[in-house]
């Protein structure tokens, strides 16, 4: 069966029919959508307790009468992981939260996780019917949420059903959300699955890269135990390439690799006092405050907590990191950002959340030198200002210096969130990987295949630089395609 006879048919159900049934379309696209439940900015810019708190079961009801149930539903469309979305929307609309949370799971190995950071406006609700009608669209991110949390609260955590064991081994390099992904599917298909990861924690960046204020761990653990109970193994302290190799994953029977090493490598732009004590990658920032517990006055190697912070990059994880030093102490934390606030790759969500915080933003300004004190610490950042000129290659107008307009601004510390580069260290370890001038690895787009026919790749080491669900739906594609290739032989 495919997937437009799958939504016919379950489109067909009686329940559903008489949903349609029982409100009209037009009174359904009348309906205001609902707003996210928030923490007190104030408040929770001082501590690291999650803002966003969920929606109740009423709210939760209420948004997915919005949803009109099109028999051709445009939302999916926006999927990277094809959820079957008018499917669980309206089971939350009949009151049957746990079944909506068992079709997340379908297709999604992190329906919590998604929900919470996905850029849902840019995806999924990006394609809702409603924006045809100058409506806003449905809430399908707080949905998501709410199904997968009102499961994980109610103690009846669901294990998706998986085949039976045909004994054929898979390593999985990293267990970001590409890793993940891709375990989840292919212990569906009942291979036994090894996610071999470089860190002492299993979750990849969204341990060490996003915060608890948006990402709790619990939340994040929650899902990995899922994952474990469908029979996948996790190996930690474990660097493939390094502490394993090719070869020994080949000794050890594994018949399929699926490399999820991610982008690891922070960028710096280069300018005078980047070497200053206080200047460091945001890379380093968040994971040693996410994962090394270094804001604690008693870790082992604390982390510096300035009072006058600068953040480079308009990113989500520049508004991560700002967010961050703002929880820290930090009585002035900044957004320098050489481009418009409309320009900002960052969501709308993270933006209005820092504003609220009390983050300012320095647009059209870019850092062209930092000035240290004679101890060799930074005190000060000299700032080009901008104006916007014509698009450049990615379709954002392109950032111009105007002449002679240099400020210098008092700092203690600056966080470079300008982009990251792929871990190298196994396309350099696997002989015979191709790899783009970027080095990021080459692969078949519709498959995720290297070129060497046993090894996948996916996520930030294909992508240089993606969001969670776009890794989640290349991991997909890849054990769709492993799975297809080994049933060949």
């Amino acid at each position: 069966m495919n997937l437009k006879e799958i939504i016919a048919l379950r489109r067909a159900e009686v329940w559903r029919e008489d949903l349609r049934r029982k409100i009209r379309n037009k009174e359904r696209t009348m309906m205001a959508r609902v707003k996210m439940n928030e923490r007190d900015p104030v408040a929770r810019s001082r501590n690291h307790e999650e803002v966003n708190l969920g929606l109740t079961a009423e709210q939760a009801v209420t948004e997915a009468q919005r949803c009109i149930d099109c028999p051709d539903p445009s939302c999916m469309e926006g999927c990277p992981v094809g959820v079957h979305i008018p499917s669980f929307i309206k089971n939350i609309e009949r009151g049957a939260f746990l079944e909506a949370a068992k079709i997340l799971k379908e297709t999604n190995a992190l329906p919590a996780v998604c929900g919470r950071v996905c850029p849902q406006e840019k995806q999924c609700e990006s394609k809702c019917i409603h924006l045809k009608m100058k409506k806003e669209p449905v809430a399908i991110g707080y949905l998501e949420r709410f199904a997968a949390d009102y499961e994980r609260e109610s103690g009846n955590v669901s294990v998706p059903e998986i085949a039976s064991g045909n004994g054929i081994k898979i390593a999985i390099a990293g267990s970001g959300p590409a890793g993940l992904s891709c375990a989840g599917d292919l212990a569906k298909y009942g291979y036994e699955v090894t996610v071999f990861e470089a860190l002492h924690e299993i979750g990849g960046v969204l341990k060490y890269g996003i915060p608890e204020f948006r990402l709790p761990n619990e939340i994040v653990d929650v899902e990995i135990d899922v994952l474990r109970k469908m029979g996948v193994k996790f190996i930690t302290d474990c660097i493939v390439g390094k502490t394993v190799s090719y070869d020994y994953l080949h000794e050890e029977g594994f018949k399929g690799i699926f490399v999820a090493s991610g982008a690891g490598l922070p960028n710096f732009m280069n300018i005078p006092g980047e070497n200053l004590i206080g200047v460091m990658s945001s890379n380093e920032y968040l994971t040693r405050v996410n994962l090394m517990d270094a804001a604690n006055p008693d870790s082992d190697t604390p982390v510096l907590k300035g009072r006058n912070v600068a953040v480079i990059g308009g990113g989500n994880t520049a508004m991560d990191s700002v967010r961050t030093a703002r929880r820290l102490g930090a009585d002035r934390s900044m957004i320098v950002y050489r481009r418009s606030e409309e320009e900002m790759p960052a969501r709308i969500e993270e933006v209005k959340h820092a504003k609220e915080e009390g983050v300012e933003f320095l647009t059209l300004h870019n850092p062209i030198e930092y000035l240290g004190d004679e101890t060799g610490r930074v005190k000060q950042m000299r700032l080009q200002k901008m104006k916007l000129g014509e698009p450049d290659a990615s379709g954002r107008r392109r950032p111009v210096p105007i002449e002679g307009a240099i400020e210098t601004i008092e700092v203690d510390e600056v966080i470079v969130s300008v982009g990251v580069s792929p871990n190298p260290l196994i396309p350099r370890e696997f002989g015979g990987i191709e790899v783009s001038r970027w080095g990021t690895v080459t692969v078949n787009e519709d498959t995720m295949r290297s070129s060497l026919p046993d090894v996948y790749a996916g996520g930030d080491i294909v992508r240089g630089g993606a969001t969670v669900i776009l890794a989640m739906g290349d991991g997909r594609k890849a054990a769709a395609a492993m799975h297809e290739q080994l049933s060949k032989s």
